[in-house]
C-alpha cells in the first residue's frame, strides 16, 4: 500500500519534470488534494501489496561455508526459497510534513520454505551429500518512508528508505520442531544471512510495486482526461506537496488539441482555496473550462441535429399549444421525419464561473430545413441568437445533471422563407419561446448524456464515488468527494501484472 496510497496524489494526470522546489501557483490550472482520511482508507489495502512484495520478490540462493572444530569446513546452500504463508496484524500511515509519507506495518508473519543442502569440504572439492527441506517462521515489522519527486517526465515514488525489524526467525528442518545438532549448527549464520537477503529483496520489490502503481495511476489519469484529439497538459509545476493533513499536486491544466496551444492564465491558485473536508478535492481554474470549450468548438463538437420525434416534441410541447397554427404554417404539411433542425455554435462559448453557478455565453445559429416529398430540401428558417444561461452541475446516481436557469436570449440575424405568412415579430417571439422552453433543455440533456457516457467509458463506475459535490466560485470550481475503492480492484491488478 506504500504505493497505492502515495500515488493517489497524481490521480489528476500524467506528470512532467518539476520546475521548482515549491509550487508555482502562477501557472497552475488544476490541483489535486488527497486528505488524511483518504490515506487511511487506502491504507486498508496494505496487506495486498505487502503480500505481493513478499511473494514476488526474487530470493537468490544462499551459499556459504562454516568451519567446525575437529570436522573442518562444512559447505551449505539454501535454494528454492519462497513464501508459503503470510499474514499482517496491522498497518498505519502518517504524513511527515514537507518530508515523506510514513507507513508502518506491524507483525508480518511469514513462512519461508526451501531446500538446505550441506556437506563436508574436502581437500580438492566440495561434495554436498545431504539435502533436506527447511521452513523458517518469521515475525517482521516494516517501516517505509515514501518520498515523491519528479524524474524522466513522471512523478516517481521512492521507497528506498525501507527497514525490516525481525522479532522472530526460527529455522525448522524436515518439519522437526525440536532443536537438533544440525539446527543448532546452521540457525545462527543462516538467519543472519537470510535477514540481509529478505531486507534487500522485499524492499526492492516494494519499490518496484510503488513505481508500477504510480505509472498505473498516471497513465490511467492521462487516458481519463483524453477524448479523441482533446486533452489537457497536466505537467506538474513542482514536486508534490506533503502536509500534515493532505497531499497535493499542482498541474498546468493547458489545452492539448492537435497543434493548438493556449497560454496559461485565469484565476491563480492559493492553498486556502481548497478545503480539507472530504477525502479527495480537485481545483480547476476557469481557464481549463474555457480551453475545453474552445477545443470542442474547433473539433466541431458543438453541433446538434434534431429530426423526427425529437423535433416534434420541441414544436408540439404543451406550452406551445396556442401557437400550433403558426407551427403548421412553418412546416406547411411536411412531416417531422422529413424535416431537420441544425444547431451550431458560431464562436467558442465563453464560460464565467461565479458562486451562483456557471455562466455560459454562446452565439448560436439555427437552421430549419424541410424536404417535401418529391422536392429538394428548402430552408424554412435561419436565425442567430446570443444565448446566456446559468448552469448548475451535479453528479448523483452515476449520472451528470445540468440544471439550467436564468436564460437570456438576444436576437442577431433572422431569415425565413418568403411563403411563411406570419409577421417577423410573431415568429421571433415564438422561436424565442421554443428556444427557452424546449430547445435549450434539449441541448442540455444531450450534453448530460454525452458527458455521462464519456465518464462511464473511462471506468468511473469502477470506483464507488460518495456524495460528490461540484462547487463554483469566482474564477474557479471545485470537485470534492469521498470514495471507496473495492479491495478486489487492487488484487485483480496485481494478479494481472505480476
Amino acid at each position: 500500500m506504500a504505493k497505492y496510497l502515495v500515488l493517489s496524489v497524481v490521480l489528476l494526470g500524467k506528470a512532467w519534470p518539476c520546475t521548482a522546489e515549491l509550487p508555482s501557483f502562477g501557472n497552475t490550472g488544476a490541483v489535486c488534494r488527497l486528505t488524511k482520511p483518504a490515506a487511511l482508507h487506502l491504507n486498508e489495502q496494505t496487506a495486498q501489496v505487502i503480500q505481493a512484495a513478499f511473494q514476488h520478490a526474487d530470493y537468490p540462493d544462499i551459499k556459504g561455508e562454516k568451519s567446525m572444530r575437529f570436522v573442518g569446513k562444512i559447505a551449505y546452500g539454501l535454494t528454492n526459497i519462497h513464501v508459503s504463508g503470510l499474514s499482517i496484524e496491522s498497518s498505519s500511515v502518517d504524513f511527515q510534513e514537507d518530508s515523506a509519507i510514513s507507513i508502518e506495518i506491524q507483525n508480518v508473519s511469514a513462512s519461508f520454505r526451501g531446500t538446505l543442502s550441506y556437506g563436508f569440504v574436502g581437500t580438492w572439492l566440495v561434495k554436498l551429500i545431504h539435502a533436506i527441506e527447511f521452513e523458517i517462521d518469521s515475525s517482521i515489522d516494516l517501516q517505509i518512508n515514501v518520498k515523491l519527486d519528479c524524474a524522466k517526465s513522471r512523478v516517481v515514488v521512492d521507497t528506498s528508505d525501507c527497514y525490516l525489524a525481525f522479532h522472530k526467525l526460527a529455522l525448522h528442518l524436515q518439519g522437526d520442531k525440536d532443536p537438533g545438532w544440525l539446527k543448532q549448527l546452521f540457525t545462527n549464520f543462516i538467519s543472519f544471512t537470510l535477514k540481509l537477503v529478505l531486507k534487500n529483496q522485499v524492499c526492492k520489490e516494494i519499490n518496484f510495486l510503488a513505481q508500477m502503481l504510480a505509472d498505473l495511476f498516471q497513465d490511467g489519469a492521462a487516458h481519463f482526461l483524453q477524448d479523441g484529439d482533446i486533452g489537457l497538459d497536466l505537467s506538474v509545476t513542482a514536486s508534490p506537496v506533503i502536509k500534515a493533513t493532505y497531499l497535493e499536486s499542482h498541474h498546468k491544466g493547458l489545452l492539448l488539441y492537435k497543434n493548438y496551444s493556449t497560454a496559461s492564465h485565469g484565476t491563480a491558485f492559493t492553498p486556502f482555496l481548497l478545503p480539507e473536508s472530504r477525502m479527495l478535492h480537485f481545483w480547476f481554474s476557469d481557464h481549463v473550462l474555457n480551453s475545453l470549450a474552445l477545443a470542442a468548438f474547433l473539433d466541431e463538437r458543438l453541433e446538434l441535429t434534431i429530426t423526427g420525434k425529437e423535433l416534434q416534441e420541441i414544436f408540439e410541447s404543451e406550452k406551445l399549444q396556442t401557437h400550433q397554427e403558426i407551427v403548421q404554417e412553418i412546416f406547411q404539411g411536411v412531416s417531422y421525419n422529413d424535416s431537420t433542425a441544425k444547431v451550431w455554435s458560431l464562436q467558442p462559448p465563453q464560460i464565467d464561473l461565479q458562486p451562483e453557478g456557471t455562466l455560459v455565453r454562446s452565439s448560436v445559429a439555427v437552421k430549419l430545413v424541410v424536404s417535401p416529398e418529391g422536392e429538394g430540401p428548402s430552408t424554412r428558417l435561419y436565425f442567430e441568437k446570443e444565448v446566456t444561461a446559468l448552469i448548475h452541475a451535479s453528479y448523483a446516481q452515476k449520472r451528470l445533471t445540468l440544471h439550467q436557469s436564468h436564460t437570456m436570449i438576444l436576437p442577431r440575424t433572422f431569415k425565413c422563407s418568403p411563403d411563411i405568412s406570419v409577421s417577423e415579430e410573431t415568429l421571433r417571439h415564438i422561436l424565442e419561446n421554443i428556444i427557452t422552453i424546449t430547445g435549450i433543455p434539449k441541448v442540455v440533456s444531450r450534453i448530460e448524456a454525452a458527458v455521462t457516457s464519456l465518464l462511464n467509458s473511462k471506468g468511473i463506475l469502477v470506483t464507488d464515488i460518495i456524495d460528490p459535490e461540484i462547487i463554483t466560485e469566482k474564477g474557479y470550481f471545485i470537485v470534492q468527494m469521498d470514495f471507496n475503492i473495492p479491495h478486489h480492484l487492487l488484487r485483480d491488478f496485481l494478479k494481472r501484472s505480476l
